[in-house]
């Protein structure tokens, strides 16, 4: 069953029509619906270009935030091999939020981190709907730690609103644990790379995307808060969040531009949701030649490259 978005009710209703006359003519094989299910297709399929070719960036955000979008587990076991989970952060407890492990990916042995969310009720619970504690950004310091150790490129998937806000975090030192794991990703002398597949949110987002390389998929959104949390403190109201992602430039075509990323990675028309296995082959792709990029830098030049990179980005995005 398709979830659709607010803006896709129009297709959610041509759609629909289309599988009634199907679900007809499976009752009734001497219905003739074919011809006029098929007009029904097109006009869905013309819908679908339109509506995707003109995504504000508030519509960009709901996809980003679509139940069905590919998650940071999918993306893993299509294009990992060998995964071996490594769980806690020696310290405290294991956050379900963050995920990650040594792994083989083009059978090149690489860490992979990344926040999941969750794709049910039970497992979105049990996730924080990817909004990491200290102890989920302790343990990604530790795989970084480990990559490092034994020279292994550190690659994250990003999909987060942001770290969570609960007192308990903040009475275990949320601040400084994003604080210590941005600083990991400045530090370590191998290569990062790191891909927003979904929701880049605020510092929880940072902590891991602070890489050589750092790309977004179409559809997905990178900000420094939410388009709701920066409506509450501009204008005092959170249901003019359709203003404040216009003005946030929180899109992967604006931060394209303003050099804050360095690749943007297309998605399969109506969004990475509507063809999963589509999307995560294309991550897999830009991942690939990511990392062959860095190929053959020592770690001196990848952690100045790294640096400079972040450094850069206010100048850089002030010219173009």
């Amino acid at each position: 069953m398709t979830n659709y978005l607010d803006f896709e009710r129009p297709l959610a209703e041509i759609e629909g029509k289309a599988e009634e006359l199907r679900a007809m003519a499976r009752q009734n094989p001497e219905a003739d619906v074919e011809q006029e299910a098929a007009q029904l297709d097109k006009k869905a399929a013309d819908m679908l270009v339109k509506l995707y070719k003109e995504l504000t960036p508030w519509r960009k955000c709901q996809v980003a935030r679509h139940p069905d979008r590919p998650h940071c587990r999918d993306y893993i076991d299509a294009l990992f091999t060998d995964f071996t989970p490594l769980a806690g952060d020696r310290n405290f407890a294991d956050d379900l939020a963050v995920m990650g492990g040594l792994a083989r990916f083009n059978d090149r042995p690489v860490v992979v981190i990344g926040q999941e969310k969750g794709n049910d009720t039970k497992s979105r619970i049990e996730r924080n709907f990817g909004m990491a504690r200290p102890e989920g950004y302790r343990k990604a310091i530790r795989l970084m730690e480990l990559a490092n150790k034994f020279g292994l490129p550190v690659v994250t998937l990003v999909d987060t609103p942001g770290a969570y806000p609960g007192k308990g975090a903040e009475e275990r030192g949320q601040s400084e644990a994003i604080a210590r794991s941005t600083e990991k990703c400045l530090q370590i002398g191998v290569p990062v790379i790191s891909v927003v597949i979904g929701e880049g949110g605020s510092g929880g987002a940072v902590a891991f995307a602070t890489a050589n390389r750092v790309a977004m998929l179409e559809h997905s959104v990178y900000s420094v808060i939410t388009p709701e949390g920066c409506a509450s403190i501009l204008w005092k109201d959170s249901e003019k969040m359709r203003e404040a992602a216009e003005q946030m430039r929180l899109t992967a075509q604006d931060l394209k531009q303003l050099a804050v990323i360095d690749r943007v990675i297309p998605e399969p028309l109506g969004g990475a949701h509507r063809d999963s296995a589509k999307a995560i082959v294309e991550v897999g792709k830009a991942i690939t030649e990511m990392l062959s990029q860095l190929d053959g830098l020592s770690a001196k030049k990848l952690i100045e490259d790294r640096r400079r990179k972040f450094l850069d980005i206010g100048s850089k995005g002030l010219a173009a």
